[in-house]
């Protein structure tokens, strides 16, 4: 029997994701969260095989609950209507073993869970050519310096914190800013968020 956690914050569609997945006879739904803080601590207390998330959740987004179920026995299957190349990438980072969109149709979900079972990944096929179109142009010392920005600090704040002169933290906006081919801040800022670059 694969054992399965569920996270959607959208009740109605966990209610029938929970009732899909039960009538399959090799299927137990053993749990269901609204959010990943939810499906963290039912994947600790029921250890499922498998965890099957959404990503845009409150508070704890199904990404970060997948980064911090990475090295454990629970696979993790994302299930989201967002077919972001960022998303993606973070997710393949984080070792999940499965990424579908919510368009798919529902006799795929449990076929996918049962490849991850068997130690296939599956991700829905549209993402495939993004993984390799979408790399993050920005190093990690850019990404930082984005990070403190969007954290709303200003220059002389993050000078300080990274021990930079503020000469040195507006080379770096403007070397973000011409990357992402953007004209201010909050662009920049959004489009990251948007790719999913931001951690």
């Amino acid at each position: 029997m694969i054992r399965i956690v569920l996270a959607e914050d959208q009740r109605l569609l966990l209610g029938a994701l929970g009732s899909l997945l039960s009538l399959e006879e090799d299927m137990e739904v053993v749990g269901q969260a609204q959010n990943g803080e939810e499906a963290l601590e039912l994947v600790k207390k029921y250890q499922p095989d498998i965890c099957i998330m959404d990503i845009e959740m409150p508070g704890k987004t199904g990404l970060e609950a997948a980064e911090e179920l990475k090295n454990t026995d629970c696979k993790v299957i994302i299930l989201t209507t967002f077919a972001r190349s960022g998303y993606f990438q973070r997710a393949v980072k984080a070792g999940v073993k499965g990424y579908l969109l919510k368009d798919s149709p529902s006799e795929e979900l449990a076929s996918s869970i049962r490849s991850v079972m068997a130690g296939r990944r599956v991700y829905a096929p549209e993402l495939m050519d993004d993984l390799y179109s979408e790399e993050n142009p920005l190093t990690e010392r850019e990404m930082e310096v984005l990070g403190l920005v969007a954290d709303g600090k200003n220059t002389k704040d993050i000078a300080s914190e990274l021990t930079i002169t503020t000469g040195t933290v507006r080379n770096y906006i403007s070397t973000i800013l011409d990357k992402l081919e953007v004209t201010n801040r909050i662009e920049a800022i959004r489009q990251s968020r948007e790719k999913g670059w931001f951690k």
